[in-house]
Parts: structure tokens; sequence; C-alpha cells
């Protein structure tokens, strides 16, 4: 067994795992050396088509993963859990999960937006499954009519669209490291509903970045930011 070096969870397995590189500098001359009977690949990143063929053209069976939405995740760790023998430990699964994200119906829907990097400013768009989680939390997704996985955004964009909420989530960049402060002085942003408001929430990209059971890790933290956050911005009732 292996893992790439950004595998952390859970801590007591990975850690002692032998970790054969990281993304993209990957070496796949060691993971054949691990003579692994499965390898779990993405195409999450541009390059990552490169490793799968050089790990496939070493004879080893690769299982990927490229999902755009809540359901093809739900899939993925079907197919996973089929592959390792555990096709009713993986419905049982992907049941928890989706029972696990409801709905929350709220009488008003903040606009979040998921900033998966700083410098260029990039965020989650509608072909994800970030997506879902914002709807199901009870917010609406500030790029939802970006028509695409991600999106980037200048200054005159992100005061278009409006986030009521800004969620970064930086991939590769541990949450220690996560720095809201950065948001909220980032230059001509100021008029963004969310920097207004000081409503800059760390939400660490292993529940959000990641296409696996910790979503619903994600869904609750994005719950959490929302639920004190819709009340404030509710419109007032009519006065009489």
């Amino acid at each position: 067994m292996g893992v790439d070096a950004d595998s952390d969870h859970p801590p007591e397995v990975v850690t002692r795992l032998p970790r054969p590189g990281r993304d993209l500098d990957l070496d796949l001359d060691a993971v054949a050396a691990l003579k692994p009977d499965l390898v779990l690949g993405s195409l999450t990143v541009p390059g990552h088509e490169r490793l799968v063929e050089g790990l496939r053209a070493r004879g080893l069976s690769v299982l990927v993963q490229a999902p755009t939405s809540l359901a093809e995740v739900f899939a993925d760790i079907r197919r996973i859990a089929s592959a390792l023998g555990h096709r009713e430990r993986g419905e049982r699964l992907v049941a928890e999960l989706d029972a696990g994200m409801p709905v929350v119906r709220r009488s008003w829907r903040p606009r979040v937006l998921v900033e998966w990097w700083p410098k260029p400013v990039i965020a989650a768009a509608r072909h994800s499954w970030v997506h879902e989680l914002i709807e199901r939390a009870g917010g609406d997704n500030a790029l939802a009519d970006q028509d695409r996985a991600t999106a980037t955004l200048t200054p005159e964009q992100a005061r278009e669209v409006a986030p009521d909420l800004v969620a970064i989530s930086w991939c590769g960049v541990p949450l220690s490291h996560y720095r809201p402060r950065q948001v909220l002085q980032r230059p001509g942003w100021a008029a963004v509903p969310a920097v207004q408001r000081g409503a800059v929430v760390p939400i660490t990209e292993a529940f959000l970045g990641r296409p696996g059971p910790r979503l619903l890790a994600g869904y609750r933290a994005l719950c959490a930011a929302l639920d004190p956050l819709a009340p404030a911005l509710s419109p007032s009732p009519p006065s009489v």
C-alpha cells in the first residue's frame, strides 16, 4: 500500500505508508515498485492524464475519478467499493452521506463564494459538487451562472456577483495557513457584501475540495457559516 504526499486521512493509517511523490511529481516507478493491485487516480488537475497513462503503461490497474457533481461522487464511491469487494459497504456509505446532507430551507438564501485560490482568485462554479453542497446548505452559489467547474474572478466581477459569504478553501494549503484577512483587505473588494460584513470563513480544502466521504464535513461547515448569517440578511417584513 502507498499514498501520495498530500493524503492525510485517516492519519493513523496514512502516516505509516510509503509516499512516492506529490500530485504531478508522482514517482511512477516508485508506485510500480509497491506492486499495488489497484491505483486510485483522478483527473482533477491538468496533467493528471499523463500520470494515468504512465501508470497503465507500467501494467498497473488504475481506477480514475473525475466527478463534477454529487451524483458522480456517489457513483465513484460505489465503483471504488465494488472494485475492493465491498459493494454493500459502498451503498451504505452513499446512503449515509446523502441522508446526512438534507436541503436546508431558508427564507433568504445568502450568496456563497467558495474560493479555491487567492491570487488570482479562483472559485467554484456550477459544474462542481461544491455548487450542490452550497444549495443543500441553504445558500446560492455566487457563480451559478458560470457554465464550468471553476472561474477566475477580477475585483469588478467579485463586486458584480456580490457574495454574502466567502468560504476560503485554498487547495494544497494547510488550514493553519489560511488568512481571511487576505480577502478582507484585498484591493477592489471593499464593496463586496461578504467583506463589508466580515463574513469570510476558512473551511479546509480536505472538506470541500476532495470528492469523498468528508464532503459531509464540508456541508456541515457551510451550514454552520450560513446559520447565523441568513437571518441577518433576511429582508424585513413590510410594515402594515
